[in-house]
């Protein structure tokens, strides 16, 4: 039985995948393109060299499967937060403050004082949510979310004003010395040692659910809040409260590694709608941290295939995120389905 629940649980994001990249293929079919060519650009612009892989796909892997992971602490906890866009960006911001602070006095010490402002900033924004939902009971749905533009209106103000850069020619902030961003992690290629961090935060994350009593009660308080509260004693709005403050640390860290990392300053627009996608991420990795790395992957090597698409075959790089719409749309309906079968395989056997 655990074995066919494995290969069930396996089957379902494959066949999701699959029939949300199928229904694109036919969107990009029936708008006059070209469904051939599209289809050698995205493959070539994905895994075609390893340029498309290092610096395309596990580039732009980074920063969704860090907040893939950032979305599945919260929803583990039953907390659904739908906020990681704008905790990516606290976390950018205050990453990319200290790094032109600290100017050329680069270093050791200064990335790590840039990477820990970002999970502090990143941490503090979710904060906002958390103290909300426990002490006034705002359902984090929607103040996450509309902490999503707050944080975007704020990086619009700050890049326009405090943070503009001198020439105040560009609505961005200076770029960030050689010496406070983060080291390349395979050489003449894009890729940084974000990735590595990336890579570190699922393994920690995959021991604190399996191997941690904290772990246990956000598990247990994310199946059950009531049965949690009363048979396991589980305070469940503190647990609730930093789960939520935790996923937000790691949405900081995400920012602040995108910032050092691959852009270098911040500006309007820093994010293409990682903290959405990683929502679909999440869900289709189906919460466990080593199928996020997955479903990550795979969605970055979508996105590195759709900008090769639209280079290459002018095809518009939307056709992207229309596949990650199909992708929660159909993890979010897989439940009914099931249910449904189940209950017409009932009927067929009472017969």
């Amino acid at each position: 039985m655990t074995r066919v629940r494995r290969v069930a649980g396996l089957a379902l994001p494959v066949l999701v995948l699959s029939v949300a990249l199928a229904m694109v293929a036919l969107m990009i079919s029936a708008s006059g393109f070209d469904i051939s060519k599209a289809a050698v650009a995205a493959i070539d612009g994905s895994f075609g060299s390893s340029f498309a892989i290092f610096s395309a796909t596990l580039k732009r892997t980074t920063p969704i499967l860090m907040l893939g992971l950032a979305v599945a602490v919260a929803f583990r906890a039953g907390v659904l937060n739908i906020g990681a866009e704008g905790q990516f960006l606290a976390g950018a911001t205050a990453a990319c403050t200290v790094g032109l602070a600290v100017g050329t006095r680069g270093g050791f010490g200064a990335i790590v004082s840039e990477l820990g402002a970002g999970v502090l900033g990143g941490a503090a924004w979710a904060g906002v949510a958390a103290l909300l939902k426990r002490r006034y009971a705002v359902t984090e749905v929607v103040s996450t979310l509309l902490l999503n533009f707050v944080a975007l209106y704020l990086v619009g103000f700050l890049v326009r004003g405090p943070l503009q850069e001198p020439s105040r020619a560009y609505p961005q902030s200076a770029v960030l010395d050689p010496g406070v961003r983060l080291p390349l992690l395979v050489a003449g290629q894009r890729l940084h040692v974000g990735f590595a961090f990336a890579l570190l935060v699922a393994v920690g994350i995959w021991w604190f659910f399996g191997a941690t009593a904290s772990g246990y009660r956000v598990r247990v308080t994310g199946a059950g809040r009531s049965a949690a509260a009363s048979a396991g004693r589980v305070d469940v709005a503190a647990v609730q409260m930093w789960a939520l403050v935790a996923s937000g640390a790691i949405a900081g860290l995400a920012g602040a590694c995108e910032v050092t990392g691959v852009t270098y300053a911040l500006y309007e627009g820093l994010s293409p709608g990682y903290g959405y996608t990683a929502i679909a991420v999440a869900l289709l990795g189906g919460l466990n941290p080593i199928g996020i790395v997955v479903s990550a992957t795979l969605f970055g090597a979508i996105g590195a295939g759709a900008d090769a698409m639209q280079r290459d075959a002018a095809i518009p790089a939307e056709f992207a995120a229309v596949a990650a719409a199909l992708v929660v749309l159909g993890v979010l309906a897989a439940p009914g389905i099931q249910r449904v079968r189940l209950a017409l395989v009932g009927k067929g056997a009472a017969r």
